[in-house]
């Protein structure tokens, strides 16, 4: 090569002006450099990472967290929260008192900043105490007596940072502090302080705060004793002051429900018993708020800049919200202050086959980092997610078939495709369920004598829930055999657990009942091959829906032709959302579809639904279908506030024949979730109820690394291929192009 650049060093200057690769770029005719050194580039960047890497070099190799979002969470602050994308990062941040067991089914309460679970005490009107098993209506007042672990320490956080004298440094700043200031990064220091009762009580004043307007303030402010007067006070003196934009201190107000015995003791007096308020003690809504985060936050100056509760909560969980970019990402980093929690030890049986008690006895958290980036299609996401720059991802529908497919036994499993990356497919039943509801108050559809009940058990056996799920969900949905969702109290597996007045067991599963068995029970209804005996022609029954449009018209027809099976017609009628709820209020419905999603994980939240007093018309509760029966409404006020017991267990099955036999619902299905994770994403185990679970998850970073170097290796020949035709096509171009040049000049 030496000989051959010797002319061309000559011509255009000294052999190593430009560094070691001068003689590729001069010895190469003009013409042909582009080509020439594209083909160079790409092979130099062969010998580094992948070239579509989308995380910086120093990202490699640790233990970090890679998912997305698709819109920056409302709110942050926990007593204003209540949406899942929200829960997503506060959970992280804050820690109620209680959390639900990682791995233990049917879900579980266990402390979490409480060394151990709530000690109850019933009183009578005089404060006398009583024994547990004393009757509800002797039951006045519920202490809950709770004690904090000590030693706990918030996240390190400016609002937190005192001066030399005692001061706090930031909570009065001037205009040209501001000036510095753009995030909350940008203070300089920060400290941090114990967890005392004090915080878990200034919350619970927090949630009748007139600025905040949180959720669940209306309920509370029926169970926690004093809770409704002192948020009274705090509204008349907020209203009463000059400048409401001002910090409103709430420190001064007491509530006569909770008392701060010392400073890790603190108790709640409660309104009759109400043992589900125990739930909840693990949502963040009573997670501590410290006063000072609340005074910080409230400076003009800070809320300007988009510097609040919102976007920065504050807090002792495993994590850190230290970036909040609603344009870009959001990146939660582990709290350096986080106190002593180790992975469980305890689970279910095949947990421990299945990996899950690996990491047993180990200080948590594992993930040290998790970047939330903007992904606002699913497309993109999905395309990083199969090249492992994200560890999880759903299942949209548009690649549902790419990932999933169904075994001759309708069992859910990958395809060859995902199975060859290793990825892993956990399902998940969900505490919900969709059903079709029966106004009870209808002249056709309703009412408890027997032959309206075998109307709507006809019904219940025609619509072929099974194949609902196979055509519209992807088979992602499990026929509901009752009210209760797997997980909660009182549900039962296999042949005891199914309805029997619409499934047979057969073969070791239930199998829904023949529809010449419902043409049958028609028939006893009054209904011979769904005939109406005062009209002579088909009976007519109506389905509300706010179902409108393309997307839904399949649907709709599909039900349609379930109900033509037993030889009735059925008219749909559409709406809007505001005008189906109006007529549900009414009572003008006669059939309808809705759904419910757990609160908490106790039968009392979906049982309730079907309570008599619950009713919508007249009283405007939950119970759409305007169920009634005595006999029900004495089980579930029996039921409702005990304890879970066989007694208790007991009742429930009772309830459900109850429910069954009457039919005021079509049951229809539980969803289930689907997703995916890489084989270096560890200890995912779904847990419906805690949305707590990033502290107990691992990453492999070392075995994530390969993987993306492996499914990211750049292809070069096409390019090499394209440089070499472009120099073809060049070269004999260049070459006449040259002869010419010297013809002339001769």
């Amino acid at each position: 090569m030496a000989t051959r650049q010797e002319p061309v060093h000559h011509f255009f200057g000294p052999p190593n002006f430009g560094g070691p690769f001068f003689w590729a770029r001069r010895s190469v005719p003009y013409l042909v450099r582009p080509a020439w050194l594209f083909l160079l580039a790409f092979l130099l960047a062969a010998c580094g990472s992948p070239l579509n890497n989308p995380y910086p070099a120093e990202d490699k190799g640790r233990n970090i967290l890679y998912t997305s979002f698709t819109e920056r969470p409302k709110h942050l602050d926990p007593a204003r929260a209540y949406s899942s994308n929200e829960y997503e990062i506060i959970a992280q941040v804050y820690e109620p008192l209680l959390q639900y067991a990682y791995l233990k089914r049917p879900y579980q309460l266990e402390p979490l900043t409480a060394e151990a679970l709530p000690v109850v005490t019933y009183l009578d009107k005089d404060l006398n105490p009583l024994p547990d098993d004393a009757p509800e209506d002797r039951i006045a007042y519920s202490d809950y007596d709770i004690r904090l672990r000590p030693n706990i320490l918030f996240q390190p956080h400016p609002a937190f940072a005192r001066t030399p004298d005692g001061r706090y440094r930031y909570h009065a700043l001037t205009e040209k502090e501001l000036s510095k200031i753009k995030t909350i990064t940008d203070f300089a220091e920060t400290d941090t302080r114990e967890l005392t009762a004090e915080d878990y009580a200034y919350q619970i004043k927090r949630l009748v705060h007139p600025q905040l307007h949180s959720p669940i303030a209306e309920m509370m402010k029926g169970y926690i004793v004093g809770l409704k007067e002192t948020g009274e006070r705090m509204a008349k003196d907020f209203e009463a002051r000059r400048d409401r934009s001002e910090f409103f201190d709430i420190r001064g107000y007491t509530v006569d429900g909770v008392q701060v015995v010392d400073a890790h003791r603190l108790k709640i007096r409660l309104y009759g018993k109400y043992p589900q308020f125990r739930f909840w003690l693990a949502m963040p809504f009573f997670a501590p708020m410290p006063w000072e985060a609340d005074a910080f936050y409230a400076q003009r100056g800070l809320i300007e800049k988009n510097i609040t509760l919102d976007w920065y909560p504050v807090g002792t969980g495993a994590y850190m919200l230290t970036e909040n970019n609603p344009n870009r990402r959001m990146v939660l980093l582990k709290n350096p202050n986080y106190h002593d929690e180790f992975y469980p030890s305890e689970g279910e049986p095949q947990d421990e086959a299945k990996g899950f008690l690996k990491d047993a006895g180990l200080k948590l958290p594992f993930i040290e980092k998790v970047v939330f980036t903007l992904e606002k299609e699913t497309i993109p996401y999905w395309n990083k997610f199969l090249q492992g720059y994200y560890d999880a991802s759903g299942i949209a529908s548009d690649n549902f078939d790419q990932a999933v497919q169904f075994t001759g036994q309708n069992d859910a499993e990958l395809t060859p495709e995902m199975k060859a990356k290793d990825i892993q497919l956990v399902t998940e039943t969900m505490t919900t369920i969709f059903y079709m509801g029966f106004n009870m108050l209808d002249p056709t559809v309703g009412g408890l004598d027997e032959a309206k009940a075998k109307l709507r058990q006809a019904i219940s056996i025609a619509v072929d829930y099974e194949e609902f799920i196979d055509i519209f969900i992807n088979g992602r949905g499990v026929p509901a055999q009752g009210v209760l969702p797997p997980d909660i109290f009182g549900y039962v597996e296999g042949k005891d657990g199914i309805n029997p007045y619409v499934y047979d067991w057969v073969d070791g599963a239930p199998r829904r009942k023949s529809i010449d068995e419902a043409k049958k029970l028609l028939a006893e209804a009054g209904y011979p091959n769904g005939i109406d005996p005062k009209t002579g022609r088909p009976l007519v029954l109506y389905l509300d829906t706010v179902a409108r449009g393309p997307d839904s018209k399949s649907t709709l027809n599909w039900y349609r032709k379930q109900f033509d099976k037993l030889g009735i017609q059925l008219v749909l009628r559409t709406t809007d959302y505001n005008q189906f709820q109006q007529k549900m209020l009414n009572g003008n419905a006669q059939i309808f579809m809705w759904g419910w999603n757990a609160d908490y994980p106790d039968p009392e939240n979906f049982f309730f639904l079907l309570y008599g007093e619950n009713a919508k018309v007249g009283k405007g509760g939950e119970n759409a279908a305007n169920y009634s029966n005595p006999e029900f409404d004495r089980l579930f006020e029996r039921m409702r506030n005990m304890d879970d017991s066989p007694e208790r267990f007991r009742i429930i099955q009772a309830m459900q024949e109850i429910l069954r036999h009457d039919s005021p619902w079509l049951f229809g299905y539980h969803p289930k979730s689907f997703s995916l994770h890489h084989s270096w994403y560890l200890n995912l185990k779904p847990n419906l109820m805690a949305n707590n679970g990033l502290k107990y998850r691992r990453i492999a970073a070392e075995q994530r690394e390969l993987k993306r170097a492996e499914w990211n290796r750049p292809v070069y020949w096409p390019l090499a291929a394209g440089s070499a035709l472009l120099v073809a096509a060049i070269v004999p171009a260049y070459s006449t192009y040259r002869r010419r040049m010297r013809s002339t000049a001769l």
